[in-house]
């Protein structure tokens, strides 16, 4: 953190900060929500906003100095390892920046007395179900989901007022970091034949569209566990396919393949993450988009 930073007296707006403000999630949450909140983006990477604060999580005594400062009123934390074999591969790191981390702003929101806003996994789900509800018991079967399975139970732990998102595949444009959706578009335009599981099963999220219901449900104070995902439980080769017609791309370099024929993969998935979204959609105006709508308004909105 900049030690000259100069904190300016709280307007009557509600100051808001987000952790992982250089992700995709974390870009736009700041970006809709300036209209309503004092934001403060926080990265521990490369910036995207020239008012984003540099912050590691994984230093208690950075998180709190920050926290003292800021005097926020609600933290939005997505800063996150997500690279699921990365996990795997690095536990360490992961439970570093997953457990740790999370319990360092928790405990910083705690003593604040800040509401603080978790967005987590369908991968805290072993896939064996599919369209899971917030009642189902969580069996994680990576480090990945292992990790942001403890990360839950910290804030659950430390903070009163709280509120846990789980999201699926989180797609976007991002100024440089990938996701399955601008993988397969940049593959398709460069006629890569690429090869797409067909038995692997999640509902894919539009970061936009979380973004913004995740702002809703931090306006209507809403509390404890949501799932908040796109509204269709979809494979990945038909999430490829329906991504290659909406941006006119060559489906037939799309070729199907198995879980069980992934050999680059070092961790383990879940068959079939898919999330119930039934609860959250019943108290938001914010509706879930279902795979065409997300990726039409991908499709009409600005590459950055």
């Amino acid at each position: 953190m900049r030690e000259e930073q100069k904190w300016p007296v709280k307007c009557k707006m509600r100051r808001l900060l987000v952790t992982g403000a250089s992700g995709l999630l974390g870009s736009r949450i700041v970006e809709i929500a300036r209209e309503d909140y004092d934001v403060i983006p926080l990265h521990n990477t490369k910036p995207l906003h020239t008012d984003s604060l540099k912050l590691d999580i994984t230093n208690r005594k950075e998180v709190f100095n920050l926290f003292r400062k800021a005097k926020p009123d609600v933290l939005i934390h997505t800063a996150a390892e997500t690279n699921v074999d990365k996990c795997e591969t690095q536990r360490k790191l992961a439970w570093k920046i997953n457990v740790e981390g999370t319990r360092n702003v928790a405990e910083a929101c705690s003593e604040a007395n800040a509401k603080m806003v978790y967005v987590s996994t369908d991968y805290v789900f072993n896939g064996e179900k599919g369209l899971y509800i917030e009642e189902d018991a969580p069996n994680p079967i990576n480090h990945y989901g292992i990790t942001k399975l403890e990360g839950e139970d910290q804030v659950k732990k430390t903070c009163k007022t709280h509120v846990i998102l789980r999201t699926s595949v989180l797609y976007g444009w991002h100024p440089y970091k990938r996701n399955f959706a601008t993988w397969v578009i940049n593959s398709l335009k460069q006629k890569k034949k690429i090869s797409i599981i067909k038995d692997h099963f999640n509902t894919p999220t539009l970061a936009d569209n979380l973004a913004e219901m995740t702002i809703e449900a931090v306006q209507k104070d809403l509390q404890g566990l949501y799932h908040a995902s796109g509204s269709q439980r979809i494979s990945r080769y038909e999430f490829a396919q329906q991504i290659a017609k909406a941006f006119n791309l060559n489906q037939s370099l799309i070729k199907p393949t198995k879980m069980n024929q992934m050999a680059a993969w070092t961790a383990r998935r879940p068959k079939d993450s898919s999330l119930n979204i039934n609860k959250i959609r019943e108290l938001l105006k914010t509706k879930p988009l279902n795979i065409t709508e997300g990726l039409g308004k991908m499709k009409e909105s600005a590459h950055p």
